[in-house]
């Protein structure tokens, strides 16, 4: 546990910042020197934005002392995935392609940021275009936890900065899992919101029809705060939704008392270490007495079945995302995302079809599952972190890549239904284990009201990785 600057919370700091105790210079010096210090063999940052970071640090203090204090996210600073377009400095998306690509407008969700007062310290490494595998020509984040471990493939950076006190707050991105994973083996808390309740404009694509951007914290309120800020109908992105955006934190002191918790303790613990399930059942457990109940539910029994086409969806949606790229420049791309782009591109719309009436169908069954709870509990991801080689990390795709590993994270995108991704936990080696809630469709305040009860009865969001 620590007490330290670098590992304050939004909701915490906000308060002191408004009230003219804590200035926002002084938090982004504080998180520019430990970048500098550190990020060498953390790893997480693509571009770090000293110069710009610090002119927003200094407007936001001028702006507060003068009264005009715009909202909690006021002088606080932040980093986004390098996904997000920002005006004048290069966004890369993990890709060698695209190492000159330097936008001429900001991300909606960076303008939104900017809207807000934060300061933004710069942008976040990640997978090539946000798949699995990097491009050789780009660092590999470290998992803070422990060296050479799996750090959570897309949002990779985001969730080594977050863990590590590198960032109060960073956005990823979630398609298959890429807010979940890095959220869970980073012991951070991680919001995928429904689909469509956050603009994807200016943000690289990877598969348009299930792309999801969200936040990356070390709290359950400070996911709100940062949701409230970024989300909302955008016309610059016809797939947002025309829905108001609700109090992100109106629940935020409500408690568990009268919350529907779904609970399929088969799905939770099949194929999963002992030591993993158990903590979070342990998890649904402190729910209960917090006034929580937990109703039985089965999890779709063709939940196999369905989780392959996920793969036919992606690959064909990245092939499309990447055709002004690729295959006219295929040798710049590295191993993993090249050959993925590959199989993208031979699959025909037959197959395209097929994918998508399974995933039609696994939505049905999954809101079949949902219907009469108002949350699903179910582990953040399938394993906790694992040692990754170079060879690995840099490498092809693996011939024994397992789609069954991706079932806590695929059918939530298949319905972009929006998910919190919450620290329960330590695994017997000392590495972070993760509760994830499923929510309905526009439902994100009720999954902050459930995180933060689980956090007014545990520790676990308090901890940090040893050594940073």
């Amino acid at each position: 546990m620590s007490d330290e600057l670098h590992y304050g919370t939004i909701l915490e700091l906000s308060t002191r910042i408004e009230a003219g105790e804590l200035s926002p210079v002084t938090l982004t010096e504080t998180m520019l020197n430990r970048i500098a210090a550190l990020d060498g063999r953390l790893k997480s940052y693509a571009t770090v934005m000293a110069d710009q970071a610090m002119a927003e640090a200094r407007a936001a203090e001028v702006e507060i002392a003068a009264g005009r204090y715009r909202g909690k996210l006021h002088g606080v600073p932040i980093a986004v995935k390098d996904l997000c377009y920002t005006k004048g400095v290069r966004t890369m998306g993990g890709c060698a392609v695209l190492a000159d690509h330097v936008p001429t407008f900001d991300a909606t969700v960076v303008r939104r940021f900017r809207e807000a007062g934060a300061v933004l310290l710069g942008k976040l490494n990640l997978t090539e275009g946000a798949m699995a595998g990097y491009n050789p020509a780009f660092d590999v984040p470290e998992n803070p936890w422990r060296a050479g471990h799996w750090s959570g493939a897309s949002s990779s950076g985001s969730g080594a900065a977050t863990a590590a006190g590198l960032a109060y707050a960073t956005l990823g991105s979630d398609t298959g899992g890429s807010i979940r994973h890095p959220a869970a083996v980073c012991g951070t808390v991680g919001l995928k919101p429904t689909w469509g309740r956050v603009s994807r404009h200016g943000v690289l694509d990877l598969a348009q029809s299930l792309d999801h951007v969200g936040p990356l914290t070390r709290g359950s309120a400070d996911a709100g705060i940062v949701l409230q800020a970024i989300a909302g109908q955008d016309p610059d992105d016809a797939t947002t939704l025309v829905t108001p955006v609700p109090d992100m934190l109106a629940g935020l002191t409500a408690g568990g008392k009268g919350l529907r918790i779904g609970w399929d303790q088969r799905f939770a613990s099949e194929d999963m270490a002992p030591d993993y399930a158990a903590a979070v059942a342990t998890a649904v457990e402190v729910m209960a007495k917090q006034g929580a109940e937990i109703v039985e539910v089965s999890m779709p029994e063709r939940l196999a079945d369905y989780l392959p086409a996920w793969s036919v969806l992606c690959t064909s949606e990245a092939a499309d995302a990447h055709r002004a790229t690729y295959p006219a420049r295929a040798d710049e791309y590295g191993p993993w995302f090249r050959e993925w782009l590959a199989r993208g591109h031979d699959f025909s719309a037959a197959d395209y079809a097929r994918a998508n009436n399974l995933r039609a169908a696994c939505v049905g069954e999954l809101r079949r599952t949902m219907q009469d709870v108002d949350l699903l509990a179910c582990p953040g991801t399938a394993r906790a972190a694992y040692p990754v080689s170079p060879a690995q990390a840099y490498g092809p795709i693996p011939v024994d890549r397992d789609p069954w590993q991706t079932r806590f994270t695929v059918p939530m995108d298949y319905a972009g239904l929006p998910t919190i991704s919450l620290p329960c936990g330590l695994s017997d080696d000392g590495l972070p284990l993760s509760l994830q809630f499923v929510a309905h469709a526009m439902a994100e305040p009720l999954l902050i009201q459930a995180g933060a009860a689980y956090e007014a009865a545990t520790d676990w969001h308090k901890m940090h990785p040893p050594g940073w």
